[in-house]
């Protein structure tokens, strides 16, 4: 019996060594990778970044004097689907009636809820002709909530908010200009803010919109393709949206589905720096986390679904955001390995080389540069869409814990998201959740 044992564990030790030589090699092309990777990708955002800045932001920028100048004002449906939005809604139909547009109507979608929004959505229909109820007995998610929205709605342009968001007064205008100018604009992205900023991560994401959801988002553009329109903010062209079939009922993340379904079909999707429009996020761990996870998993069904379509010549323009993404995904895969071969290196290498490891080295300082440099680019270019609440620089000092707060939590919902996506059965109706709206003072 001990013969044996003594067998079984020599094997064991030999294989162990065998997997050990044969990682060695893999590793350190693994940590260039897990470094440089993010290190390539800044620099390509903030390129990005910059060339839309001096193209289309250099000389407009949004204030109440100063609203585009359109040919035409055709009427607009604002559709505002809600689940248990009690606490928000009416200050969001509130703000939304002080539009500087001249034709607009409001369509909010009591979506299934079980708190008082149905209740204060009639009330403010009595008192507010602009404003239309629908009301869905049982949670049927937001993609059906805007789908029957949309087909209701009278106007041929669409504007979606969340139930909690805050509509900039400017914002429909500066959308409706890019459908008016060019009859292939498909979709207009706006620029969300955060609005709750009283807790480290609250602040943390005032900076995160501005270096790296905004930054993204007009690098994007500048390279002909957005990954996503932002769910909370967004205006369609109602014909693309009926040529593509409006958004899936089965996507977790409807606004990165309806994103690349209108890119696949040929129509563009803008980025409208000044439609802002306020938000509220998570600013616990534990909303945080269930969010971003939700984001990953949206992200992960939208390449698992769309890779067979990419094999058409005319969907080439996706091929380098499609890699994009993925690459993204194999990186958190690849920290999670990483992270994994940490003890056996450990195990393996003299205490002197393990404590040289882990002792900062010029990539991590590099690393760390780039992102400041980076979080300065985008402030400086986001900063005046706030001088009126005193702008966004005071929060760069926050940004230096993105790093340490953000990427280990993007990499964790990535991985998990990513499973959940893989192992989710096709055609699973997506309903609402409840989120966390932040800590708000009342």
């Amino acid at each position: 019996m001990n013969i044996s044992l003594q067998n079984i564990f020599a094997i064991l030790q030999s294989q162990w060594h065998y997997f050990v030589l044969a990682w060695q090699p893999l590793n350190g092309l693994t940590e260039g990778f897990i470094y440089y990777y993010p290190l390539f990708m800044a620099y390509i955002w903030m390129f990005g970044a910059i060339i839309f800045y001096f193209r289309y932001e250099w000389h407009e920028q949004a204030d109440s004097e100063h609203l585009p100048a359109l040919t035409d004002y055709p009427p607009v449906s604002i559709l505002v689907p809600c689940y248990n939005e009690g606490e928000n809604v009416r200050e969001t139909i509130e703000i939304l009636l002080r539009q500087k547009y001249p034709a607009f109507e409001i369509i909010a979608i009591n979506d299934g809820s079980k708190d008082n929004t149905l209740a204060i959505l009639q009330e403010l229909a009595l008192q507010h002709a602009q404003l239309r109820v629908i009301n869905l007995a049982t949670n049927q998610g937001k993609a059906m909530g805007l789908r029957t929205a949309a087909l209701l709605a009278n106007s041929e342009i669409l504007i979606c908010i969340d139930g909690d968001a805050l509509l900039a007064p400017e914002a429909v205008a500066w959308m409706v200009r890019h459908f008016l100018e060019n009859p292939h604009v498909g979709a207009v992205t706006g620029n969300p803010r955060i609005r709750n900023r009283s807790t480290l991560l609250g602040r943390i994401q005032v900076g995160e919109f501005s270096a790296i959801v905004g930054m993204i988002k007009r690098a994007q553009r500048s390279y002909g393709k957005v990954f996503t329109v932002s769910g909370v903010i967004a205006a369609f062209r109602k014909s693309a949206l009926y040529d593509v079939g409006f958004w899936s009922n089965d996507m977790i993340t409807e606004d990165i589905d309806i994103s690349w379904k209108l890119q696949l079909a040929g129509w563009s999707i803008y980025f409208e720096a000044n439609a802002l429009c306020w938000v509220l996020m998570p600013e616990t761990l534990e909303g945080l986390w269930k969010q971003r996870v939700r984001w990953a998993q949206g992200g992960t069904e939208v390449l698992l679904r769309y890779f067979h379509a990419l094999f058409r010549w005319s969907s080439r323009g996706m091929w380098l955001l499609y890699g994009e993404c993925l690459i993204s995904i194999i990186w958190a895969f690849l920290i999670l390995v990483h992270l994994l071969y940490v003890p056996v290196e450990l195990l393996t290498e003299s205490t002197r080389q393990s404590l040289q490891d882990l002792s900062p080295s010029w990539t991590s300082m590099l690393l760390s540069l780039t992102c400041l440099i980076q979080f300065g680019v985008s402030l400086f270019i986001d900063s005046h869409y706030e001088s009126k609440t005193g702008g966004v620089a005071r929060y760069y000092y926050w940004m230096v814990w993105y790093p340490l707060v953000y990427w280990l939590i993007n990499v964790g919902t990535t991985i998990v998201g990513s499973i959940r996506a893989i192992k989710k059965k096709r055609g699973q109706r997506a309903t609402w959740v409840t989120v966390d709206r932040g800590l708000r003072h009342k």
